[in-house]
């Protein structure tokens, strides 16, 4: 979903980009939920739809194409936010920076969930409309425990 109210015949990749900000900042910021990743899923494809079909980008080939440059980062962008979008949507758990609204303590505070999600995560991209796929290195504490954070 294209969130201006009208979409130019010719967006730029600065239009497009400010799109997918906007939504990234809305549904994937720190504090998110179930509903706004899903809906930034949904919402993605469109604006990648968008991108490929009709983005403008000026210049010329003989010299350095500023709008090709960030017509590139724009295109990285959308494959960085679903994927951001993604990893949240599978982390079902509130730790550090990453804030899930349906998972906090009483208080307020973050709820982390240590039995199921004490690794990192990286993710296979495997092309726009497939699954990512997961790989997981088990996170083993030696020294310190993990625990609950208090802000207050």
């Amino acid at each position: 979903m294209i969130r201006h109210n009208t979409l130019p015949q010719f967006p730029t990749q600065n239009y497009l980009n400010r799109e997918l900000g906007l939504l990234a900042w809305d549904k994937i910021g720190m504090s998110r939920n179930r509903r706004g990743l899903e809906e930034a899923l949904s919402e993605i494809p469109a604006i990648r739809e968008e991108f490929w079909k009709n983005v403008v980008v000026t210049g010329k080939n003989e010299d350095l194409n500023q709008s090709l440059e960030k017509a590139g980062r724009v295109a990285d962008f959308l494959e960085l936010a679903e994927l951001m979008a993604f990893d949240a949507l599978h982390r079902e758990e509130s730790c550090g920076g990453h804030f899930r609204e349906e998972y906090q303590t009483p208080e307020g505070e973050a709820q982390r969930d240590d039995e199921r999600f004490a690794y990192a995560a990286a993710w296979e991209h495997q092309g726009d409309g497939q699954a990512a796929v997961l790989h997981r290195e088990e996170l083993t504490f030696e020294c310190v425990t993990p625990t609950q954070r208090s802000y207050k």
